[in-house]
């Protein structure tokens, strides 16, 4: 990654914004026997307002920029950004954490790397980078519906992760077996 102080407002911003995920990801887990339920929720609702960030403003303003042609990596991006919100929808396990954490290791040297994602973005925007700034933090909250589990969400995620390329096992005692539908 470069360093902070050579990057642009608009990599700064979005970089700062992985760097408190991660802090309230680790406060959430801190404790690996009694996920804090509070700090996870604010990580989750923090990654889908993240998500929408760059899939319905960033993405979208780079292709613009390129006359309609979209990013390489785009694809990659989406396909990832799929896996992440799938895990967030079944109650947090230590196995969907883990999850979690695989992906974004992975996920986050693509946006934030030299040459990165938010590299190419910031300079496709040239003089519109205030602008895109503008939109980014305007971007408004995602609404975070109660935690789904049983066995059809543990396999749809498993598919999302699969379509990502993650081969990556979220099944435990809580998810695998049991009812289906909404867990309070």
């Amino acid at each position: 990654m470069k360093e902070p102080d050579s990057l642009g407002p608009v990599a700064r911003f979005l970089i700062a914004d992985h760097r408190r995920l991660d802090e309230l990801l680790q406060r959430a887990t801190a404790n690996p026997a009694d996920i804090d339920r509070t700090a996870y929720a604010a990580f989750r609702a923090g990654l889908l307002k993240h998500i929408a960030m760059e899939e319905k403003v960033l993405l979208p303003a780079a292709q613009r920029a390129r006359g309609g042609t979209r990013l390489d990596v785009a694809a990659k991006l989406r396909l990832d950004h799929g896996a992440l919100a799938a895990l967030l929808v079944p109650t947090p396990t230590p196995a969907i954490v883990a999850a979690l954490r695989a992906v974004l290791a992975a996920h986050n040297p693509l946006e934030e790397d030299a040459g990165g994602v938010y590299e190419v973005c910031e300079t496709l925007a040239g003089a519109d980078a205030d602008a895109l700034m503008a939109t980014l933090r305007a971007t408004p909250e995602v609404p975070v519906h109660a935690h789904v589990d049983g066995p059809r969400i543990v396999a749809a995620t498993q598919r999302a992760l699969a379509r990502a390329g993650y081969d990556l096992d979220i099944t435990d005692e809580s998810h695998a077996g049991g009812e289906e539908g909404a867990h309070r």
